[in-house]
């Protein structure tokens, strides 16, 4: 199986892949019609590679283009499990927008740029202050409810059709980001399986293959934050499993039926 990749730290150790720096796509072109997959292309380069070279991609075009926007991502989540959003309002960033905003929610409240992870452009917003310097730097008004919670949401990590592994991301002292990047700590205890199961049954009816989820407990609900297609690896490292050897298999499933497997077993769910 051939296989092109875009980004080759995601795809180290996997077997005959060869790296393109994705600004030499079209010079490459050739090598590209050539390969059996196409293997995490920046999000510009996914309509030439699946519309025009008619090439399969992983992740999936559905991880990608959901992935690239909160705003996309949010409104295909209300299309198939909208009881596990938090409350959401996306509106045009105008100045009566700002003003139904900050009659509708109650302090405090959660704003979000579109565009953007690992815990940054999230803000907790306390009083109207911090809403106007918000909406100052933001072309979207993209707002949520504060969730009530323990200090701690679930990273639920997809690869292929299947869970990879799950694991807790503890909210550090005087914050309320729970991300690793932001000084969270990893926690593998008593991940709830039936969050595990909301989040591969969401996964499978958009079609995504390869995403962390976010997922926060309030009250006796499971609510899905978000999904980042990119996700961090620590706490995969952490645990001593190799999501490449998921991600090969899924591909030899997927693409190559009758190629032999590597016997290394990828994650399950966790019980």
């Amino acid at each position: 199986m051939k296989l092109i990749t875009f980004q080759a730290y995601r795809t180290l150790g996997l077997p005959d892949v060869r790296y393109i720096k994705p600004s030499l796509m079209f010079k490459e072109i050739d090598a590209i019609r050539e390969a059996d997959v196409v293997l995490f292309p920046e999000t510009w380069q996914v309509p030439a590679l699946v519309y025009g070279l008619k090439k399969h991609i992983f992740p999936s075009i559905e991880t990608l283009q959901l992935g690239f926007s909160k705003v996309d991502m949010t409104r295909a989540l209300w299309t198939v499990a909208p009881e596990n959003v938090p409350y959401t309002e996306i509106m045009a960033n105008t100045a009566a927008n700002i003003d139904y905003v900050l009659n509708a929610f109650p302090y405090p409240f959660v704003a979000k740029e579109a565009r953007n992870a690992r815990g940054n452009g999230v803000f907790l917003i306390e009083r109207e202050a911090d809403f106007r310097r918000y909406a100052e730097q933001s072309e979207v008004l993209y707002v949520q409810e504060y969730l009530e919670n323990d200090g701690k949401e679930l990273r639920v990590c997809v690869v292929g059709d299947q869970v990879f592994t799950a694991y807790w991301k503890v909210c550090p002292e005087g914050s309320f980001l729970h991300n690793v990047a932001q000084g969270g700590d990893i926690c593998f205890d008593f991940v709830p399986r039936e969050a595990c199961e909301l989040v591969l049954r969401v996964a499978r009816e958009l079609n995504i293959n390869h995403a962390g989820f976010d997922v926060m407990i309030s009250g006796d609900r499971f609510y899905i934050l978000e999904f980042n297609a990119l996700f961090g690896n620590q706490g995969i490292q952490a645990r001593g499993l190799s999501v490449e050897t998921a991600i090969y298999q899924y591909l030899i499933q997927q693409f190559v039926p009758t190629f032999p497997t590597s016997p290394t077993t990828p994650g399950k769910i966790i019980s």
